[in-house]
């Protein structure tokens, strides 16, 4: 239900990639800060835009489903405080050689790791198995 997000965030990853390799002969580091769930309000208020505008009809149920999912990260153990990313950003901007990427927050590197080693339809089950906790 999200795929809209995660379009956006694949095209800065891709866009930020191209620079990297673009600026670097003129001594421009590129850097992707890849945070994990951020404690904020965003999951509640995401899975409440959902179920207005996806709430009725054939996707109602998957609504229902990630909305809940979206509302449990605000206040959870899981969700990363956000100055756990500002003090990521910082270290990228002061490093004298930056990294590529700097996965940040409870879980960014694990998600990451299992990403590259699982195949697609593993990881994908992975993903419905996290999901389905949430009835719809």
């Amino acid at each position: 239900m999200g795929s809209w997000y995660h379009a956006s965030k694949f095209t800065v990853e891709g866009m930020s990639d191209s620079l990297r390799l673009e600026l670097a002969p003129h001594g421009i580091w590129v850097s992707i800060i890849e945070p994990s769930g951020t404690a904020t309000e965003w999951g509640r208020i995401a899975g409440e835009l959902l179920l207005a505008v996806s709430g009725q009809g054939a996707y109602a149920a998957q609504a229902r489903s990630q909305a809940a999912a979206l509302a449990s990260t605000e206040g959870s153990v899981l969700g990363t405080p956000p100055r756990v990313a500002a003090r990521t950003i910082l270290r990228a901007a002061t490093a004298k050689k930056p990294g590529t990427r700097y996965p940040t927050g409870r879980g960014a590197g694990s998600i990451l790791a299992l990403r590259r080693l699982l195949p697609d339809r593993a990881f994908d089950a992975l993903l419905r198995a996290i999901y389905s906790r949430f009835p719809a």
